[in-house]
């Protein structure tokens, strides 16, 4: 059994519950899904690549540079969120816990991301500062890792960016008490009724207990996939002002 749906702004894939994708058109505009059970068929899920592989004459000798220009291809493609990002923190019990971020700036001190420090990394970072972070664009069938140390940004950079944000959003970081247990989404909502009329027309200022970590890395590796399964992958490992390069197996 299988369905599709025709959609003009954009391509999609959707999964069924309790369901495996057996077909997906890489056509703009349509959506294509199908029934199918589990866990067998996910056995049979692969893709394979066929990218221009990845030479180490082909990298800049600075990780931060090269970013820079796999960054730029992932804009001039047009990937939606190419500046998602995977989180990685680790509890106190050892226990690691990831989640999905955005990226809002990098530069050669490190690579920014913006939260509630009360949140449930905010509290990780507080007791351990060993963050890692995973950016995949699947179009490029490109990967990045980075590993490093997380700090937090300034009160004015913090403040800056908040005020570049939506009112929406601006509101929105002092609606939720992120991480916390509610009993129902009510609760955010009469928050926000409540904000909305306790800041009407004046400057909503940047909560105390929101703001940005700045990543500073000690590695960064790039993946390009490769036929066969054998990906290029290139680490970078800080060395005082440089860096080594060096090849991994796939």
């Amino acid at each position: 059994m299988s369905w599709s749906l025709q959609d003009e702004r954009s391509t999609h894939l959707l999964v069924v519950p309790g369901s495996a994708i057996s077909a997906f058109s890489r056509t703009p505009g349509r959506l294509i899904f199908a029934v199918v059970n589990l866990p067998f068929d996910l056995i049979a899920l692969r893709e394979e690549y066929f990218t221009k592989g990845l030479r180490r004459i082909d990298l800049d000798p600075d990780p931060i540079k090269e970013f820079g220009i796999w960054f730029t291809a992932a804009v001039e493609v047009g990937i939606s969120e190419m500046n998602a990002m995977a989180l990685a923190t680790v509890a106190e019990n050892g226990q690691p816990t990831t989640r999905m971020v955005l990226l809002k700036g990098y530069d050669h001190d490190g690579f920014v991301f913006y939260t509630n420090y009360l949140s449930e990394k905010g509290r990780h970072l507080e007791k351990n500062p060993r963050a890692a972070l995973v950016i995949h664009w699947k179009e490029l069938e490109r990967q990045i890792r980075i590993d490093g140390i997380a700090e937090k940004l300034s009160r004015e950079e913090s403040a800056r960016y908040f005020h570049s944000r939506p009112l929406g959003s601006q509101l929105g970081a002092w609606v939720s008490h992120q991480s916390d247990v509610i009993d129902a989404r009510r609760i955010l909502e009469a928050r926000l009724s409540e904000l909305e009329e306790r800041f009407a027309g004046q400057e909503i200022p940047c909560p105390p207990y929101w703001g940005g970590y700045r990543v500073k890395p000690e590695r960064i590796e790039f993946w390009q996939g490769r036929p066969n399964r054998l990906h290029d992958r290139f680490r970078y490992t800080r060395q005082g002002e440089s860096w080594r390069i060096e090849r991994l197996a796939p």
